[in-house]
């Protein structure tokens, strides 16, 4: 049964990590990369091209998707090459989901998990190409928040019989990144100024992605 509402959890992880506390904050930041914007000119609202913005914002979202669906695939065939030895995979990978929700929780603290890998991305001239290679660069990196969710959908989709299954994991994950990043863009300036306002509640956010985690590492262990 959980199977079938696999591609709603994916969707509702992406969702989860948009709002992290490593990605909301930078919702500022990732627009002015993403669109040649200062902050400040962001923030006053006035002469801005929101059609350049959704463009832009729908581009970036392009880049990291391809990654991640990349990444469904990769999953999927490795983890139907394992074949005879998926399910003590499956227990592996539950039992791996369950510490990636304890590490959020606080419960565990493994310092290799706080650690952050950046790649540094130039910005180039071109109208919508940085756009796409930010996205791309923010698909490989590596965050204290996203990390482990992200890890877990791959392990979800290393546990799909077809490729198809995983790339669709991925998709709807990318998916539930994306949307909001849209939203934000056709109401950016209201969104930037609400940003402060809402940081309080990052902790809930990752309390309830720890505990997402958790109860994903126990359906797969029980039964996928």
């Amino acid at each position: 049964m959980f199977k079938n509402y696999s591609l709603l959890v994916s969707f509702i992880a992406g969702i989860s990590s948009f709002f992290s506390p490593c990605v909301l904050p930078l919702i500022p930041v990732y627009f002015s990369y993403i669109t040649g914007y200062s902050i400040e000119e962001l923030k006053e609202g006035k002469n801005l091209s929101y059609k350049k913005i959704l463009i832009s914002s729908i581009i970036f979202i392009v880049g990291f998707t391809i990654v991640f669906t990349l990444f469904g695939a990769s999953s999927t065939f490795i983890g139907n090459f394992i074949g005879a030895r998926k399910k003590i995979f499956r227990y592996i990978g539950g039992t791996i989901m369950i510490i990636f929700g304890l590490q959020i929780l606080g419960v565990l603290k493994i310092k290799k998990l706080y650690q952050e890998k950046r790649i540094k991305i130039k910005r180039f001239n071109f109208r919508y190409i940085s756009a796409f290679f930010l996205g791309i660069g923010l698909a490989g990196a590596w965050t204290p928040c996203v990390g482990p969710v992200l890890s877990s959908i791959l392990l979800l989709a290393s546990m799909e019989k077809t490729i198809k299954r995983g790339i669709l994991l991925l998709f709807f994950y990318s998916l539930g990144i994306g949307i909001p990043f849209i939203l934000f863009s056709i109401f950016l300036k209201k969104i930037i100024n609400f940003l402060s306002k809402i940081k309080k509640h990052l902790r809930k956010i990752e309390i309830f992605m720890g505990i997402l985690l958790i109860l994903l590492g126990v359906f797969l262990i029980i039964k996928f």
